[in-house]
C-alpha cells in the first residue's frame, strides 16, 4: 500500500522524515495524570501476564526481558529487538513489492496509481497514527518502571481510542477520495489514465481501514512491551495471504502472470499451469478486479492479522496484561494518550500534506515520471530496513531505560545504534548504486512506457543513495526521542525536514531552477540530510532524558476511580 516501509502505516514513512514522535525538550508534559500500577484483578487481567512473569528471563518468552534491556550488554537486546523489526519491515515491503510486480504486468499507469494513492491515504490514517505511537511510548515506560498492569490498561485504552478513530477515518476517506484526487493539478494523460485507477484503489482501502488498524496497534504495543518476534510471526501470515491472493484478485484466470511463471518451473510445468488457467477461466469467466483486487488482497490479509493480534493480546499471556475490562474508557489514560499523541498526529499529518504537495508536483510530469517516482520509492523502501529496525528498537530501549531511571544507559544505546546505522546504510548505498538498473528493470514487464520509466527510476535511486547514511543516523535519533515520550520537538523537526528540506527544495529545483525530473530526485534526497543534521544537534543538547510517566503507585486502579 505504501511508498515506503511502514510496519505501522500510521507512522510517518522514513521516506518523509517523521518516524513517530520526537523530543519535546521543554519537558513540560511532566508526568501523566493518574497513571498508576493499579490492581488489574478488578478488571479481569489474566494470570501469568504480570511484569514479574514477563521479565523472568524464560528463554521461551518472545519478549526481550526487562533485565536485558535495562541491565547488562547493550548490543544483545538491541539486536534482539531490531532483527524482527527488520523482518517485519521486509514483510511490509513485500506487500508493496508484490503489488508492484503484479500491477506492473497490468500497466505502468497502475503502478503510478498506487504511488498517487498513498499520500492521500496516509493523510487520514496519520490522524490515528500518533495515538498508536503514544500507546507504545507509555507501554514501554511503564514496563521499564515495573508497572506492567498499568501497561495493560494503557494498551486497552489505546485499542479503544484508535478503533473509534479508524471507523471515522474509513467513512471520511471513502467519501473524500475522488474529490481530493480531482483537485490535483495533473498532466492530461495522467488525469485520464492514472487518477481514476488511484481512486478505485483508495475507495477499497478506506472501506477496510478498520480491519487494518488493529494490527497496527497490536504491533506497536508489543514493540513497546519488548516483544518484536510475535508481531513478526503474525505479519508473516498476513503477507503469505497477500502473496497468494494478489494475482487471482488482480487478474483472475485471464492472462494471470502467475500461471506463466509456474509454467517456466521444470517440475511444475508438467502439470500444465497454462492449461489449468484456461480451464478455470472457461469454468468461471473470472477476469479479476484489476487494481481494486490488489486493495482487496491487502484488506483481507491485514484483517486476518488484526484478528490474530487481538486474540493474542486478550486471550494469551503474551504482551501487557490487557483484558476486555481495559476497553472501558478511562479519561486519565485517554488524556495522556491524546497529550502524547496529538503532536505526533500533527507531525504525521504535516508529513502527509508534504507528500501530497510533492505528489501534486510530480503529477505535472508525464506518466513515465510518475510511475518512476512510485517505483523508485518502493525500491528505496528496501534500503530503509536496517535503519528502521534500529530506530524502532531504540524507542523501546530508551523508553524502558528511562522508565527504569537509566538515562545514562539510554544515551549509550542511542550512540551505539546511530553509529551502527550509519555504517550499515553506507554499505547499502554502495550496493544500491551498483545494481540499480537490473533491479529496477525486474519490476516492469513488456508494457507501454517501460523503458522510459526504468531510465527515470534508475536515476532517482542513484541520486537518492547519497542520503542513505544520514537516514541511518536520523532514524535512530528520532527513535530515541519517541521512546523518551517527547513529541513536540519531533513535530518541529519533521516540519523543517519536509517543508524546508524537501518540498521547498523540489519546488525550487523543478519550477525555478528548471532541473525537470532531476530536481525531484535531488530535492527528495536533501530532506533527510537536513533532518539528520537537525536531529543530531537537538539530541546533543541532552534535554530529552526525562521520562514522561510518574512512578506507578501499586494498589490504585485508575479504571476503578471513574
Amino acid at each position: 500500500m505504501s511508498d515506503e516501509p511502514s510496519e505501522d502505516p500510521p507512522e510517518s514513512p522514513p521516506e518523509f522524515g517523521g518516524s513517530g514522535p520526537g523530543p519535546d525538550d521543554t519537558g513540560d508534559d511532566g508526568g501523566s495524570t493518574d497513571e498508576t500500577d493499579g490492581s488489574d484483578a478488578a478488571t479481569g487481567a489474566s494470570e501469568g501476564t504480570t511484569g514479574d512473569d514477563a521479565a523472568d528471563g524464560d528463554p521461551s518468552d518472545d519478549r526481550v526481558s526487562e533485565e536485558s534491556i535495562t541491565e547488562g550488554s547493550l548490543i544483545r537486546p538491541l539486536f534482539q529487538l531490531a532483527w524482527p523489526i527488520v523482518v517485519i519491515q521486509l514483510l511490509q515491503v513485500t506487500y508493496n513489492v508484490v503489488d508492484t510486480l503484479y500491477l506492473g504486468r497490468l500497466s505502468a499507469e497502475a503502478v503510478g496509481a498506487i504511488s498517487l494513492a498513498f499520500p492521500l491515504i496516509f493523510l487520514l490514517i496519520a490522524v490515528a497514527g500518533g495515538f498508536t505511537t503514544a500507546g507504545a511510548i507509555l507501554v514501554a515506560q511503564y514496563t521499564g518502571a515495573d508497572g506492567d498492569r498499568s501497561a495493560g490498561l494503557v494498551a486497552g485504552q489505546t485499542i479503544f481510542s484508535v478503533s473509534v478513530l479508524s471507523v471515522l477515518i474509513g467513512i471520511g476517506g471513502y467519501f473524500y477520495t475522488r474529490p481530493a484526487l480531482e483537485i490535483l493539478p495533473s498532466d492530461p494523460d495522467t488525469a485520464a489514465t492514472v487518477i481514476p485507477l488511484a481512486a478505485d484503489y483508495m475507495e477499497v482501502i478506506f472501506a477496510g481501514i478498520p480491519l487494518m488498524f488493529g494490527f497496527f496497534v497490536f504491533s506497536a504495543l508489543m514493540r513497546g512491551y519488548g516483544d518484536t518476534r510475535t508481531p513478526m510471526a503474525v505479519m508473516l501470515v498476513s503477507v503469505a495471504l497477500n502473496v497468494l491472493l494478489d494475482p487471482f484478485l488482480i487478474f483472475g484466470f485471464s492472462a494471470n502472470p502467475l500461471f506463466e511463471w509456474l509454467a517456466a518451473v521444470p517440475l511444475v510445468a508438467a502439470l500444465d499451469p497454462v492449461g489449468l488457467q484456461e480451464a478455470l477461466f472457461a469454468a468461471t469467466g473470472f477476469t479479476g478486479y484489476g487494481i481494486e483486487g490488489a486493495a482487496m488482497a491487502t484488506i483481507f490479509s491485514r484483517g486476518v492479522a488484526t484478528a490474530i493480534g487481538l486474540w493474542l493480546l486478550f486471550a494469551t499471556a503474551l504482551g501487557p496484561a490487557v483484558s476486555v475490562g481495559h476497553l472501558r474508557p478511562d479519561l486519565g489514560f485517554i488524556e495522556d494518550i491524546f497529550r502524547l499523541g496529538l503532536p505526533s498526529s500533527v507531525e504525521q499529518t504535516t508529513s502527509a500534506l508534504a507528500m501530497i504537495t510533492l505528489t501534486a508536483m510530480v503529477v505535472t510530469f508525464s506518466p513515465p515520471v510518475v510511475a518512476a517516482y512510485g517505483l523508485g520509492n518502493r525500491l528505496i523502501s528496501l534500503v530503509f530496513l536496517p535503519a528502521m529496525g534500529l530506530g524502532r528498537a531504540i524507542d523501546t530501549m530508551v523508553g524502558q531505560n528511562l522508565g527504569a531511571n537509566r538515562a545514562d544507559r539510554a544515551a549509550r544505546s542511542v550512540k551505539l545504534a546511530a553509529s551502527t546505522g550509519a555504517g550499515v546504510m553506507f554499505l547499502v548505498a554502495v550496493v544500491a548504486v551498483a545494481f540499480t538498473e537490473p533491479i529496477v528493470g525486474a519490476f516492469l514487464g513488456d508494457v507501454p512506457d517501460a523503458p522510459a520509466t526504468v531510465a527515470y527510476a534508475v536515476e532517482y535511486v542513484q541520486i537518492r543513495s547519497v542520503e542513505f547514511a544520514f537516514i541511518g543516523v536520523s532514524q535512530v535519533i528520532l527513535g530515541a526521542f519517541r521512546g523518551a515520550g517527547n513529541t513536540k520537538t519531533a513535530m518541529v523537526i519533521s516540519i523543517l525536514t519536509l517543508w524546508v528540506g524537501r518540498v521547498a527544495s523540489v519546488g525550487y529545483l523543478v519550477f525555478v531552477a528548471g532541473w525537470g525530473e532531476t530536481g525531484i530526485w535531488v530535492g527528495m534526497a536533501l530532506g533527510n540530510v537536513l533532518g539528520a543534521i537537525i536531529g543530531v544537534a537537538w539530541f546533543a543538547r541532552g534535554t530529552w532524558t526525562e521520562r514522561y510517566i510518574d512512578d506507578p503507585a501499586p494498589g490504585v486502579d485508575p479504571a476503578g476511580d471513574d
